[in-house]
């Protein structure tokens, strides 16, 4: 169960983090503590709640009737969910928390009086949703048009950053299962893929967190 959570300094700090628009926003809600893979949002229930991230990270995903989950996005703090009750219709995806994670709680109403009072507000939200949009095209013609190795090296090509020793590295843990949830494909596809490329010299698990050793091969 989520506990309310009274702002302390190290919240209140986060919240200063916010950009000023979100930060208003966040105010205008519950500070709420959830565990780690806590379910905030169930695909296709009614609710007009949005969760603005303090701390931590939230999971947007869709699952069909065997359980199968695909992962579309991956949001943290100053970011937030639930926005798309504003017309009405049932939640298009589930939300659960990936770490243990503060969000401030708001409801549609006083969102409704944050878009009234904040016009500047309203175009925030237009933009980020266009954006949203754009990535969830990119998704799709992802899933469309590649297969499942050129998904993962997209995703891979995506999440690696550069170290200041010139390597790639990738931060984020991902586990086999949260790489096909990302990529739409089976546990088991991936953990051949994956062990082809260690076996190749292409990439290296390094404290449960992938290197790019060299550029991934455009096949597989």
């Amino acid at each position: 169960m989520p506990k309310s959570a009274s702002p302390d300094n190290t919240d209140q700090a986060l919240l200063k983090t916010l950009p000023p628009l979100v930060r208003a926003l966040a105010a205008k809600g519950t500070l709420k503590r959830y565990r780690a893979r806590t379910t905030l949002i169930e695909e296709n229930d009614q609710g007009e709640t949005i969760f603005v991230v303090i701390s931590g990270t939230l999971r947007i995903y869709c699952a069909d009737t065997r359980g199968r989950e695909i992962t579309l996005a991956l949001y943290g703090p100053g970011e937030y969910v639930g926005e798309m009750s504003l017309d009405g219709g049932p939640r298009s995806a589930s939300v659960m928390t990936e770490t243990a994670s503060v969000c401030a709680v708001i409801s549609g109403q006083a969102l409704q009086q944050h878009l009234a009072e904040n016009p500047e507000f309203a175009l925030e939200l237009i933009r980020r949703l266009i954006r949203r949009t754009r990535l969830a095209t990119e998704s799709a013609r992802s899933m469309a048009l590649l297969d499942a190795y050129g998904r993962m090296t997209r995703l891979f090509d995506g999440l690696a950053v550069t170290t200041a020793a010139g390597t790639r590295s990738i931060k984020q843990r991902l586990t086999h299962l949260d790489i096909s949830q990302r990529i739409g494909c089976s546990r088991e596809l991936v953990s051949r893929i994956l062990k082809d490329l260690e076996t190749g010299g292409y990439i290296a698990l390094k404290e449960r967190r992938y290197e790019l050793l060299r550029k991934l091969p455009s096949k597989w």
